[in-house]
C-alpha cells in the first residue's frame, strides 16, 4: 500500500522535503513509518519526544494501523475546505473559525459576533513584534496544515462553549506573510459577563498555541529560524516509542 507523508515547519528544513509517497506492507503501523524516516534522517529520532503524527488529519499515536491512501503528517511543537474570509465565519453552521492570508478586520468579526444580549464581548489579537530575544525582527512567515488546523480550532470552540458559561466564540489566523504590527490571529468571545468571557479567551489562545498545527519563521537581517514552539499536551501521542521490527521501502 502507498500513503502520503508531510511534513511542516522545521521538519521541511530537516528531512529536505515537504511532502512524500512511501509504499508501505501490509498491516503496517504508523511506527513503522517513523522508524523508516528516522532512518533516513537520525536527527528526526532526536527529536521524537516533542513531534506528534496525524493520519487523516486526527493525532494518532505508533501503534495507529494504516491502510492505502492515507495521509501522514509530521507536526513539529506548534507555534504560536477552501480558506473562508473571517467574514463568513457566522454564516456557516457550527463553524467557528477560518484561516486567511489577507489582512484581520477585527472589527468586522467584532461586529458581527457581539448581540443586545451580551454584556462582555472580549478581544484578543496576536501581534507581529519587532524582536525576539535580543534580535530585531524584519518580518515573520506563517504556515498551517489548513484542514487539520480548522477542525482543531472549531473543536476548542465548541469545548470552550461547554466549558464555559459563553454565548459564541469566532476565531481567525493568518497565514504567509506578516509585517511589524499586523494582527496573526484574533480571537473573540461573547459573553452575558465578563469574567466568562475574559477566561474563555485566555484559555482558547493558551490551547490552540499548544495544539493548532501553525507554525511560524522569524526572519532577521542576519538569518531565518523557525520559532521554537510550545510542547503538545500529554494526551496527545508522541513520534517516541516505535519499535517495530518491519521496515518501509520507497
Amino acid at each position: 500500500m502507498q500513503v502520503q507523508i508531510l511534513f511542516f515547519g522545521m521538519l521541511k528544513d530537516l528531512t529536505g522535503r515537504d511532502r512524500d509517497l512511501l509504499t508501505l506492507p501490509e498491516h503496517a503501523t504508523l511506527g513503522d513509518v517513523v522508524i523508516h524516516y528516522e532512518e533516513i534522517t537520525p536527527r528526526l529520532g532526536d527529536l521524537a519526544a516533542s513531534i506528534a503524527i496525524s493520519v487523516n488529519q486526527e493525532f494518532a499515536g505508533p501503534d495507529a494501523q494504516l491502510k492505502n491512501g492515507d495521509e501522514i503528517a509530521f507536526l513539529p511543537p506548534v507555534s504560536g475546505g477552501s480558506t473562508d474570509s473571517e467574514s463568513d465565519i457566522l454564516a456557516q453552521s457550527r463553524h467557528y473559525s477560518c484561516i486567511v492570508t489577507e489582512k484581520i478586520d477585527t472589527q468586522a468579526v467584532l461586529a458581527k459576533l457581539k448581540q443586545p444580549a451580551d454584556g462582555a464581548a472580549v478581544v484578543f489579537e496576536g501581534v507581529v513584534r519587532n524582536n525576539t530575544r535580543g534580535r530585531r525582527t524584519v518580518y515573520l512567515n506563517y504556515e498551517a496544515y489548513e484542514e487539520m488546523a480548522l477542525k482543531q480550532m472549531d473543536a476548542l470552540a465548541e469545548q470552550a462553549l461547554q466549558q464555559f458559561p459563553i454565548r459564541d466564540v469566532a476565531m481567525v489566523h493568518r497565514l504567509g506573510r506578516l509585517e511589524i504590527g499586523e494582527t496573526s490571529v484574533l480571537i473573540v468571545v461573547a459573553s452575558g459577563h465578563r469574567a466568562a468571557a475574559f477566561d474563555a479567551c485566555r484559555w482558547l489562545i493558551d490551547t490552540l498555541k499548544r495544539t493548532v498545527p501553525i507554525w511560524k519563521k522569524e526572519y532577521f537581517e542576519n538569518g531565518a529560524v523557525w520559532a521554537d514552539g510550545e510542547p503538545f499536551p500529554e494526551g496527545i501521542a508522541k513520534a517516541e516509542g516505535t519499535h517495530s521490527g518491519r521496515s518501509a521501502s520507497k
